[in-house]
């Protein structure tokens, strides 16, 4: 009951995604699942401080890295503030709860001459609908820096090719405009001449990314496409869209970028989430002094 006046909030008021109303009703389920493990008359109402800190060193015992645990408890956090908020319970026993500190994981991402050698390589992509349109969101993704679900969501209209920049609808439904350079232009065009042929497609509207159906491409199909074209460039482990995004950030900074142009173009809300990436250009400033200086 009360998790689901939660997850209703999520999806009304808060337009979250699916994907994150689902993560939260899995951890709030787990907390739910352990508490009446422990005593059968507890209730959301009921638990206390000390409940909720064991389940977090009951998670931390079993394994749990101190992300997965940061999420669970920022779930839980955010329950107990809605439902303290809205009159369902008398107390937030999450509240002062200090969740373990998680290791600071550099974030992966292409080299710049690999994604070079990917992009510029004729044979890397089909000479076919599909394979100009694999090859230009590629592209996109590493020029602009775009998520999935944002690139995936772009419309004929959010594409303005005179003016060279994309309208761009992120997280919190937050419209930003990121600009892009004449290569991508270039593909773009190449690419809306090949989507006007298609005989399932109508007028300049519609969804921008399409099939040869003229559907809207899924986030699943442009995961495994894109986790495909890395793999031919790259043995890593992580080849997702997102490392795309991380690349783009990493080759801006490493080109001198300032930090909040790149928060900007990313549509980060906060500085401190953008500075990681300053991490990975300071690894990269390394590998170069190591592999050029004589001494090093």
């Amino acid at each position: 009951m009360l998790i689901k006046a939660f997850l209703d909030y999520l999806r009304y008021e808060r337009n979250a995604s699916e994907r994150t109303i689902n993560e939260y009703r899995d951890d709030l389920k787990a907390f739910e699942s352990f508490f009446t493990g422990l005593d059968s008359d507890l209730t959301w109402e009921t638990v206390d401080t000390d409940v909720c800190r064991e389940w977090m060193v009951d998670m931390m015992e079993r394994g749990n890295k101190a992300s997965s645990v940061q999420r669970r408890l920022s779930a839980l956090r955010s329950c107990f503030k809605f439902l303290l908020k809205r009159g369902y319970v008398q107390r937030d026993p999450a509240h002062n709860l200090t969740s373990p500190k998680k290791e600071r994981v550099l974030p992966a991402f292409i080299r710049e001459e690999d994604m070079n050698r990917l992009l510029d390589g004729e044979e890397m992509f089909d000479q076919t609908f599909d394979g100009r349109r694999d090859h230009l969101i590629v592209e996109m993704f590493y020029e602009t820096g775009l998520r999935l679900s944002e690139l995936t969501g772009l419309d004929m209209p959010d594409v303005n090719t005179s003016a060279m920049q994309l309208r761009v609808i992120g997280k919190g439904n937050k419209m930003r405009v990121v600009p892009f350079g004449e290569k991508l232009l270039h593909l773009i065009n190449i690419y809306i001449g090949e989507r006007a042929q298609l005989a399932t497609v109508t007028g300049d509207g519609g969804p921008f990314f399409v099939t040869e159906k003229g559907q809207r491409m899924k986030q699943p199909n442009v995961r495994a496409m894109v986790k495909r074209q890395l793999g031919l460039v790259t043995t890593q482990k992580k080849r997702s869209p997102h490392v795309l995004r991380h690349s783009f950030a990493t080759s801006m900074l490493n080109h001198e970028a300032n930090l909040e142009s790149v928060k900007e173009l990313l549509g980060h809300e906060k500085l401190s989430t953008t500075e990681i990436y300053t991490h990975t250009t300071f690894e990269e400033l390394k590998k170069v002094y190591r592999e050029a200086h004589p001494r090093a």
